[in-house]
């Protein structure tokens, strides 16, 4: 996938499929499925080191984890977030970070929220930087928001997406991820728009749609309402481990064929 496929996406009516993708193993399987985009997102905090929000995580980690991603997947369309406070210092601050992410191998940037950001990302974009938006349910505002909840359901709140989503664009943004908000919400965003939108929370009614890979293969035991977890990994995993202890418990392994004479 290419910059310029994500427009064309939109025209065809074609629905975008993104997955988060951390590492290289994964990066190794996903690089040959369907999947149009991996998202090295800042949920990595999360995922993968335990923390209770997105907030601890700094450029330097999001970077290493796009370089692996990288050799695992380098024909993939390759977003890398920036994280907290990342990119509201200041402008050379900013723009390091940036300078991070892209030559880790990403191809792409994503940022949280338009407010204070959109002269920012003109600069980003005419530096020849693509940047994807995100608004609604932004987690790196999650103290400010009062916790993990669906955004825009007031008539105020929605309007102010609304507006937030089109400086966005006019900002320079090539498509845009709304987390949590209502499906007519989304709806009359992704038909204003002549950008793409990609839904997590937000229907089927996006211009395509993202999940956290291991919410997708159902890794944990509590996901969110609109995760579909599409196998049990977390029950697997378990019923592989105990049948290798139990096989080594009875010297079933390793066995002849899996030892050395």
């Amino acid at each position: 996938m290419k910059i310029q496929d994500f427009n064309a996406y939109k025209k065809e009516s074609r629905k975008i499929t993104m997955l988060t993708c951390y590492d290289h193993w994964s990066a190794q399987i996903l690089a040959e499925s369907n999947v149009d985009c991996l998202l090295v997102g800042d949920s990595v905090a999360m995922i993968l080191y335990g923390e209770d929000s997105t907030l601890n995580i700094s450029t330097s980690d999001i970077a290493r984890h796009v370089a692996a991603v990288k050799k695992g997947a380098p024909d993939k369309f390759i977003i890398g977030d920036m994280p907290f406070l990342s990119y509201r210092k200041d402008l050379t601050t900013t723009m390091n970070n940036v300078e991070k992410l892209m030559k880790a191998g990403a191809n792409s940037i994503k940022l949280e929220g338009a407010q204070g950001n959109l002269e920012m990302i003109e600069h980003i974009v005419a530096s020849g930087v693509p940047v994807m938006g995100h608004l609604g349910l932004t987690p790196q505002m999650v103290h400010q928001l009062g916790g993990y909840k669906v955004q825009g359901k007031s008539e105020t709140q929605a309007q102010h997406i609304k507006d937030w989503a089109i400086q966005l664009q006019n900002a320079g943004c090539y498509s845009l991820v709304l987390e949590c908000v209502p499906t007519d919400l989304a709806k009359d965003i992704t038909t204003e728009l002549e950008i793409p939108t990609i839904g997590i929370g937000a229907g089927n009614v996006t211009d395509g749609q993202v999940l956290v890979l291991q919410d997708m293969l159902g890794a944990f035991t509590k996901n969110a309402k609109f995760v579909k977890a599409y196998e049990n990994l977390n029950e697997r995993i378990k019923a592989k481990a105990n049948l290798f202890c139990t096989e080594v418990q009875d010297l079933e392994y390793p066995s002849q064929k899996e030892s050395y004479s």
